[in-house]
């Protein structure tokens, strides 16, 4: 990052310059010619209409657990205590990484055995680039968005995706379903 006051090349995300100690952060915000980036750092993670959470209690057989997500068509459960608070999620990865190959009768397995304790959360109010950098770093496709620490939604990578390309397509970068030449 140049320093517009001395022309030293900072480190990148520097907060101010190694050389004359002018403030740098004015230059992370993000530019208005760049939309997506705007919005990424601007608009807060509720704008993607989190989904409702579908939840189990801890105990809940992974038999039930994985009957629950293939009626409510959904590819996470948020595991809950008995005062609605957050204590771990079930995805598709878990079941796939934890409990196929490795335990013969899996279906009468608690879902606690087999869920990730105390997952990352977001608030609603967190930016989208911050719930994006939490799924990124952790590789998770879901993020359970609570209050208070209980659950009041859930948000996905598609969820993400769809909202990009749709500002995307909106501001004209690109159409879906178009041919190229």
């Amino acid at each position: 990052m140049i320093c517009p006051s001395c022309g030293h090349d900072n480190l990148p995300g520097a907060e101010e310059c190694a050389e004359c100690q002018q403030d740098l952060t004015h230059l992370d915000l993000p530019m208005p010619s760049n939309r997506i980036e705007e919005v990424l750092m601007t608009e807060p993670v509720r704008v993607l209409g989190p989904a409702t959470p579908v939840s189990v209690p801890p105990g809940t057989t992974l038999a039930e657990a994985i009957q629950t997500m293939i009626d409510r068509n959904v590819g996470a459960l948020l595991v809950v205590n008995d005062k609605r608070e957050l204590v771990g999620i079930l995805s598709e990865r878990d079941i796939l990484m934890k409990v196929i190959g490795k335990h013969q009768h899996y279906d009468a397995l608690p879902v606690e055995e087999v869920m990730t304790p105390n997952p990352e959360c977001v608030k609603d109010s967190d930016t989208l680039a911050f719930a994006l950098g939490l799924m990124d770093a952790g590789r998770y496709r879901h993020l359970p968005v609570v209050r208070e620490g209980v659950p009041i939604g859930v948000i996905s990578v598609r969820d993400m995706l769809r909202h990009l390309c749709s500002l995307a397509e909106r501001a004209g970068s690109f159409s879906f379903g178009a041919t190229q030449p």
